[in-house]
This record gives C-alpha cells, structure tokens and sequence, in this order.
C-alpha cells in the first residue's frame, strides 16, 4: 500500500483527501503547515505527497525545494488554487511531478496521483539503484539496463528478474504487491502476465536462488505482497 503524505491547510479538504486516499487504499499521513510537512519528511518514508503552495510558516514552494534537495526521487502533485500559467510553470520548474488546480475532481486526483506513483516504480532514466546488504558489500543495480552486482560479482538476471528486483530494491523494506508487480511488467516488451497465473512465484523463487548467498531475503507476507529485507546476522550463519 502506498504511504502518500497530504500537507493541506484546509481542514474540510484534507479530511476529504484523507478518508478518500484511504478509502482507495493508500496509507495517509497529513500535515497542516510546511514546517510539520518538513518534519514528517525527515523522519518518516513517504512514496508519494500531494503539496498544497499556500500552507503557513513555510510556503508550499519553499517546502518542496527543500524536499527536491533531500528527497530528489520522491514523487509531488501539487494541489492549489493557483491556476496561472506562470504558477503551473514555476511549480513545475521547482520540482513536481504533476499540478492540478482546484476545485478537482476527486476521480482525476486518483488517477493522476496513480499515474505518478506507477512512474515513480520504473526504474529511472540514468544513475543506479541500491541497497546495503552489510558492511562490504551492496546490491546494485543499474537503473536502464538488466544489470545488477551483488558488491563486485555480477548478477545474471532476465529482464523480467531486473524489472522486479528493481522494484523491490526501490521499495525496500516494504510490502510490494502482486498488482504492483503486475503493473510494471507490463511496461516490458513482452506479454502480460495475468493476476491469476503463477508465474510471479516462479520468478520470485528464482531470484531468491540467486540472491541464497547474499544475506537478502524476500519475504512472502501471506495475502499483502512481497517484501525485500536484510536478513539478521544470525541467519547467515
């Protein structure tokens, strides 16, 4: 389920977002001004926010600037009543994914907030993917190409292996669902696979194979998803 953060000042619309969000089945934590947002931000992992421009303390802009230097992948849909041109350009010059003014459309709001999500799980143009597995050594995988090395000895993966590991290093630590997966392989050049099929626990029982050795595990969490995790020392022994 995706943790989304909802920084809005308006006390009706973000119960409104709160229990709509919710209802949908995202993970909602709010925030009424920027300086809480900020907090929330630093101590919490958030795989989404909706950021309103006119907050008090600390203005929405000033809030996702900040957030652009600290979190640069973390995706943002502004929601404001500036519908100027030029507002549009300069949220969007600062750093968010998506703008939509207000008064929305609450169907429109989910499916732009879906669409961003669903983009921030591909693998991103450039750069690499990571995750520490322990003191010498890290996972890492190329972030437009099938490659992945596990410290210096490299993976053999299909690209279908890459594209899941890929997402289970991004969400790290937290539950990936079988739709999750579902809907970043059919990004792939290759056919769809169908929610019904089994397919997905062979391709998880192969990367577990290959991972055996490197103190990774995917975890089942029965009726939820997946989930990639480091393994305590004690289990390696």
């Amino acid at each position: 389920m995706p943790s989304l953060l909802i920084v809005e000042d308006d006390e009706l619309l973000r119960d409104a977002l709160v229990a709509q969000l919710t209802l949908a089945g995202h993970t909602v934590t709010p925030a009424t001004d920027g300086a809480q947002a900020q907090a929330l931000l630093e101590s919490h992992r958030f795989d989404g926010v909706i950021l309103d421009l006119g907050l008090p303390k600390i203005s929405g802009m000033e809030v996702l600037r900040w957030l652009r230097l600290r979190l640069p992948a973390l995706p943002v849909l502004i929601l404001t009543a500036r519908d100027g041109v030029d507002d549009r350009v300069q949220g969007l010059n600062a750093g968010a994914d998506d703008y939509l003014t207000k008064p929305f459309n609450m169907a429109e709001l989910q499916a732009r907030l879906a669409a961003m999500l669903r983009r921030a799980r591909l693998p991103a143009f450039g750069g690499s993917l990571e995750m520490i597995v322990d003191s010498t050594r890290r996972l890492r995988l190329d972030a437009t190409l099938p490659l992945a090395w596990l410290g210096e000895e490299p993976l053999e993966l299909t690209h279908r292996e890459w594209a899941l590991l890929s997402l289970l290093v991004t969400n790290a630590d937290q539950v990936v669902s079988r739709e999750d997966v579902l809907e970043v392989w059919q990004t792939e050049p290759s056919d769809a696979i169908t929610a019904g099929s089994n397919a997905l626990e062979v391709y998880i029982h192969r990367l577990r194979r290959k991972l055996a050795d490197s103190g990774l595990n995917i975890r089942n969490v029965r009726g939820l998803g997946y989930m990639l995790e480091s393994a305590p020392p004690s289990a390696r022994l």
